[in-house]
């Protein structure tokens, strides 16, 4: 009987206890609420009401970074490699007011490797620029504010208001020309004006003759070019560098080319060119002596059993070494793809660290600028660089008959610490028998 009696007053009090149940659930409901506005401090209830702060901490700390409505987003600097630190701006690209598209690049950011490109985040309309040209920057740098529901600059129709209004005092003059009929003392002191000014222009016989001034130019060293010249004073510093040459008769090479260059741009839609054939040559050499291939790390020395090759590019910044990966692997065809490729990205400034960083060895073709001959010096950390030089028509002794020959000369630094002469000399010999005659190739001989 009393278990009835108790199961008889629950159903009586489930409406009152549901009713409990969803007041407590709505008092969640509001707390939650004010937990998501950022309310983080409650006050006792006053008047049967709970004070809220207005303060929100996810507000204060989004405003670094937008705007209250989310109209202002920020262009930063983005990651530049795990060697690069920092980098200077170059220049800007737009100007405020311009418009810009998600991810378009609006400033360019030199490094002492690369030049990287700051994008914008979203399309809109940029508002301001935190940073100048020239100022040094890490990444996560603010460089400029972007406006999304901004409308672009009118600038071509503001000046011409500002001009107008410039324009139309042009009247006043005639005023000026009565004030200063008044006044004659002040055209005294403009004609003195000149006289000043002209004493120290005058010079004694006894000093020496300078180029004046305007003459000259005082422009900041660019950071690629103090990263070149500092690696290659410390590649004179570091290694024991010494350099053997020899010459090589190009007669069959340039004929293999002019017989098979047309089949060869049918077939792979590149042209057959001389680096191809080099840098499968050096990899025939690099094979016969790998400890050309090698560098030495301290007390050891270590051997690639890889062979990625460096291949200078001159550019309007300074000389970039692009690194063409697996070469021993690799067929004329695809060599002759990544020279290409390689060579855009330098010249175009879309070079990556990765893409310039691990060669174990290094060809520089100076030839294509007319250098007869040279010494090359390493390009760190490798043991050695191979020259390549022009072309030019000399004469020759052939089966006793002297004829002319299209000559090249070729030279190899090499670091003495690790390389001999004799390991030298014999590099450089067969990349002369590969070449002239390519054949070797094929036979593998």
């Amino acid at each position: 009987m009393a278990s009835r009696l108790a199961s008889r007053l629950l159903l009586r009090r489930r409406p009152t206890a549901t009713i409990s149940i969803l007041r407590s659930c709505s008092h969640v409901r509001h707390f939650s609420t004010q937990l998501l506005e950022g309310v983080h401090r409650y006050s006792k209830p006053t008047g049967g009401r709970n004070v809220l702060s207005n303060a929100s901490p996810y507000q204060l700390w989004s405003r670094s970074f937008a705007s209250e409505n989310g109209d202002l987003v920020e262009a930063v600097v983005p990651f530049m490699g795990e060697s690069v630190t920092d980098g200077t701006i170059a220049n800007f690209l737009k100007k405020p007011g311009d418009r810009v598209e998600a991810d378009e690049p609006i400033a360019q950011i030199e490094t002492d490797k690369v030049t990287i490109d700051v994008a914008s985040p979203e399309a809109g309309v940029i508002e301001k620029f935190i940073a100048s040209e020239g100022d040094t920057v890490t990444p996560g740098t603010k460089v400029a504010v972007i406006s999304k529901s901004a409308i672009p600059n009118e600038a071509p129709v503001s000046p011409p208001e500002e001009t107008s209004q410039k324009e139309t005092p042009p009247p006043p003059p005639a005023e000026k020309d009565k004030v200063e009929e008044k006044s004659p003392k002040v055209e005294s002191v403009k004609k003195q004006e000149p006289k000043l000014t002209t004493p120290p222009l005058k010079s004694s016989p006894s000093e020496p003759q300078l180029p004046p001034k305007e003459r000259e130019r005082r422009v900041p060293m660019p950071r690629l070019r103090k990263r070149i010249a500092n690696r290659l004073k410390d590649s004179q510093n570091t290694f024991a560098m010494l350099t053997t040459f020899n010459e090589v008769d190009m007669t069959n090479m340039m004929k293999l080319r002019s017989d098979y260059k047309d089949k060869f741009v049918e077939k792979h839609g590149v042209k057959l060119g001389l680096m191809s054939c080099f840098v499968k040559a050096a990899v025939s050499a690099l094979q016969n002596q790998p400890v050309v291939n090698a560098v030495i790390d301290g007390d050891d020395i270590i051997y690639r059993d890889y062979i990625d090759i460096s291949v200078a590019v001159g550019t309007s910044k300074g000389l970039v070494v692009p690194v063409i990966r697996d070469t021993d692997r690799m067929k004329f065809a695809d060599i002759e793809k990544g020279i290409n490729n390689l060579a855009k990205k330098a010249n175009s400034g879309a070079l990556s660290i990765d893409e310039m960083a691990g060669g174990t060895f290094t060809i520089s073709n100076g030839g294509v600028y007319g250098s007869l001959i040279s010494t090359p010096i390493i390009n760190p950390p490798q043991s050695s660089i191979l020259g390549m030089h022009s072309i030019v028509q000399r004469p020759m002794v052939v089966d006793g008959k002297i004829v002319a020959r299209p000559m090249m000369y070729l030279a190899l630094t090499y670091d003495h610490r690790l390389v001999d002469g004799r390991e030298a000399v014999l590099f450089l010999r067969r990349i002369k028998d590969v070449v002239e005659d390519p054949r070797r190739l094929l036979l593998d001989i």
